[in-house]
């Protein structure tokens, strides 16, 4: 009689569940097929269950809003490239709008000026227009957060201290001649600066200074220690020391390669660790993983490669990903993807992060895994047009972007400005073009 009982108990529950559920069976269905979060809201609901580090940081980033705008100029340039004060980093606090070394924003334009502002407040501090040409990028000093560094591609790297409003470098590091550097880095320990060329005939270079004692003779022309010109055949776009490890450089170029060098070696065939082949123009890269050990890039028609360099000593294949197209990874109805501006890695959540975003100035952070890219977050409500330069602090968790409409805005979680109006998208040409130039095929293996 009590399985008879349960039987029929059961039968019943069932009809109940039926009738409650059924008209909102077609409606759950749907939600589970076309909303891309549905799996992450269902997991993230679940009860007991605890958010890992990624999950949190990826809640944080889907939840950065505009914090601050800067005053657009009566000149207006497009933003091109970058850079904070490492103390900024370090400390995400600041009670002044003063010139502190320790919370400055460098970025070069397309005018051709480097600007300074206050990286809390966006207050534009100072401008040099000394150098004459294009910009090729701009860094701060590492162990010394009051020098920047500016490419220019006249020939010559200068360095800037970030104290003084003279329109005079403290340094010229001063190329070969017919160097035009469309590229540049600084090593962690501040000891070497890197340049890349355009190809001039049948050259292209890597240079290399000694950038030591560059305050004890100010405005004086440096040497260059040396070059490479055997490992690219084409345009040197991009450079990027390790994080952590002075001695090592990774370069990318239009002829595709992505090369990574030790420059303690004696000659540049002993210096080259790795060739990797992203079978593409390089338009960025960097360090992520466990020590900074894999190198990644992407590329002017929108692509994606990532290698680790730990294996090369193995058996184990060193490409963890290579997607041909972002764009198709992700294409959704609401969240289409125009372009790619670059990556940057999260060391809490141990994971890599891509910035791309729409020609309307929408911004889309994605996620990289082994399985390929998933969209986090889209940023809306700021930019009007492209976004070509963003830098991700760690410290307070906030975003700062530039862009084609001569906007720089500070990103925060939750945060809420008093105007949300966008900047309407600026008109002028600009006056630093990006080659594109897609190559199909393999140029040179890699070397293990």
């Amino acid at each position: 009689l009590s399985l008879q009982q349960d039987v029929i108990a059961g039968f019943l529950y069932a009809i109940l569940i039926l009738v409650v559920f059924h008209p909102v069976v077609d409606l759950i269905d749907n939600f589970n097929l076309t909303y891309k979060y549905a799996p992450l809201i269902i997991i993230r609901l679940w009860p007991g269950r605890e958010m890992t580090a990624v999950e949190k940081v990826e809640e944080q980033l889907a939840a950065l809003r505009i914090a601050r705008r800067c005053v657009p100029r009566q000149e207006p340039a497009y933003l091109l490239d970058m850079d904070t004060s490492r103390g900024s980093q370090a400390s995400s606090s600041s009670s002044s709008s003063s010139s502190s070394s320790s919370s400055l924003v460098a970025v070069s334009c397309s005018s051709p000026a480097l600007r300074l502002y206050h990286r809390d407040t966006l207050q534009l501090l100072r401008e040099y227009r000394a150098q004459p040409g294009a910009l090729s990028g701009v860094r701060f000093a590492r162990t010394c957060p009051s020098l920047v560094f500016s490419g220019c591609s006249q020939g010559s790297v200068q360095c800037w201290d970030a104290r003084s409003a003279s329109q005079k470098p403290v340094q010229v590091f001063s190329g070969y001649p017919s160097n035009v550097f469309i590229s540049f880095d600084v090593s962690c320990t501040d000891l070497i600066v890197c340049a890349g060329t355009e190809k001039v005939e049948k050259d292209t270079f890597l240079v290399f200074w000694d950038a030591r004692g560059v305050t004890d003779c100010a405005t004086a022309n440096k040497e260059p220690l040396g070059a490479y010109s055997e490992s690219h055949n084409d345009d040197i776009t991009k450079i990027c020391f390790h994080p952590m490890e002075p001695n090592l450089v990774v370069s990318g170029s239009t002829d595709g390669l992505v090369n990574v060098f030790d420059i303690n070696k004696d000659n540049e065939d002993d210096a080259l660790i790795s060739t990797c082949n992203s079978d593409s123009s390089v338009s960025s890269l960097g360090w992520s993983g466990e020590d900074y050990k894999q190198v990644y890039c992407t590329t002017h028609d929108e692509g994606f490669c990532w290698w680790d360099m730990a294996q090369l000593d193995t058996e184990e294949p060193i490409t963890l990903l290579h997607v041909l197209d972002a764009r198709e990874s992700i294409c959704t109805k609401n969240h289409s993807l125009h372009y790619l501006v670059g990556g940057f890695y999260h060391e809490k959540a141990q994971k890599l992060f891509l910035l791309g975003g729409t020609s309307t100035g929408d911004i889309h952070l994605m996620s990289c895994g082994r399985a390929g890219l998933g969209l986090v977050g889209s940023l809306r409500g700021g930019h009007s047009a492209s976004v070509r330069c963003f830098c991700w602090s760690a410290a307070d968790e906030s975003l700062l972007t530039g862009g084609e409409d001569a906007q720089l805005l500070l990103w925060k979680p939750g945060a809420g400005e008093g105007s949300l109006t966008k900047k309407a998208a600026l008109k002028i040409p600009s006056s630093v073009q990006k080659r594109v130039r897609v190559h199909s095929t393999s140029l040179k293996s890699r070397k293990k």
